[in-house]
């Protein structure tokens, strides 16, 4: 899509820079969040190479992984061989004449070049710097962040996947996502804060405790009662039923949240009764009785279409939902208008999923395409000169 040149200035984050060190998922997502809102995001890439989703493929469009397309929409990008002084001193100069500085490194290493906090916050006070880290920085401080890691670590998949079976990872790598929403948070509170009180600010966000904040109810489950969560497969620990029955075609998602969704579910099916029996009668009691419970309700939902049920509960106004394969997804209404397409004049025009953020009722826009490798550094190079 052709950018409106009106729009950028009226963006929330119109006029403030960003120098991106980050790579792969959580830094970038970071950062393209705060390019969508109006940055001027920099990313700063190791020559030749570039970031490592870069080549996280296939899918390749022009040579670049869609992986590392999905991430980097609305930014420019600089190649700078940091183990080199000259390299180490544009690094310097682009933080210094920057906002925000984002980096993911291994601990020291911001040290090693120089770009550490400490030593820029010396020169620029009102500085924002934001460290993702893996563990935080104390006692293993140093061990590998990948996502599958911390999903293991962090209990996620302890209580993922079926009874009885392995445990399982998400099918995406939600942990990163999750703490690139923390960042992107995390910086733009801090931005405010400067515009208060002057002097900018060092957070940090670790992917550790990002995930276990994503716990949420089961954390608090066990913290507070006790319970340690076991695998349910599709099933939900506190509310029954809200989970997946499988139809005479397809499964479905039976989302019956509350007892007056419950009674209506079971005049649905054709089993008023359930809704006054005692075992069933409160969401407690459905959750203390769930092995009594679901088979009665699986057995009538065996018994008719996926599109029967689901137009029969959405007329008793009963939440439910067919399990769409991704293909299904971008072919429906509310699927497709999440797409942005993005005119690119080295790779074509690119479907991307669009930033979920509306400001004044409106997508940001696609002001330029995820940039080629060192796309801008000569650009970038230039303006450090001025």
């Amino acid at each position: 899509m052709a950018p409106d040149e009106d729009v950028p200035t009226r963006l929330p984050l119109s006029g403030i820079r960003v120098a991106d060190f980050s790579r792969v998922l959580a830094g970038p997502l970071a950062t393209m969040l705060l390019a969508d809102l109006g940055a001027d995001v920099i990313k700063i890439e190791r020559p030749e190479t570039g970031d490592d989703t870069r080549a996280w493929g296939p899918p390749f469009i022009g040579g670049d992984a869609a992986y590392f397309l999905s991430l980097n929409r609305n930014k420019r990008s600089v190649t700078l061989d940091l183990s080199s002084d000259e390299g180490r001193s544009a690094g310097r100069r682009l933080a210094l004449t920057s906002d925000v500085v984002v980096e993911n490194f291994r601990p020291g290493l911001m040290e090693r070049f120089g770009l550490d906090h400490g030593s820029l916050a010396a020169e620029h006070p009102g500085l924002v710097y934001c460290s993702l880290t893996a563990f935080g920085e104390g006692e293993g401080a140093a061990r590998p962040g990948y996502d599958i890691i911390v999903q293991a670590l962090s209990g996620l998949m302890s209580f993922t996947g079926h009874p009885g079976g392995e445990p399982t990872k998400v099918g995406v790598a939600l942990l990163d996502v999750v703490c690139g929403l923390y960042a992107s948070n995390a910086i733009q509170a801090a931005l405010i804060g400067r515009g208060k009180t002057g002097p900018g600010a060092r957070v940090t966000v670790s992917l550790f405790d990002t995930s276990v904040a994503a716990l949420v109810n089961q954390a608090a489950n066990y913290l507070l009662g006790g319970l340690v969560p076991e695998p349910l497969g599709n099933a939900h620990p506190n509310i029954v039923p809200y989970q997946l029955f499988e139809t005479a075609d397809r499964p479905i998602i039976l989302a019956a949240g509350n007892d007056r969704l419950f009674e209506r579910a079971c005049e649905v099916i054709g089993r008023p009764e359930l809704a006054t029996d005692e075992r069933f009668v409160t969401n407690a009691a459905r959750v203390r009785n769930r092995d009594a419970l679901i088979p009665l309700l699986s057995a009538e939902l065996a018994s008719r279409s996926a599109a029967e049920w689901l137009a029969a509960l959405e007329a008793a106004a009963v939440p439910c939902a067919p399990v769409r394969t991704l293909d299904e997804v971008f072919a429906s209404a509310e699927g497709a208008a999440a797409i942005q397409e993005i005119d690119d004049p080295a790779r074509g025009r690119l479907r991307l999923v669009a930033d979920p953020i509306r400001v004044d009722g409106r997508m940001p826009p696609a002001r330029f395409p995820p940039p080629l490798l060192g796309e801008h550094t000569d650009e970038i190079l230039a303006e450090l000169e001025e």
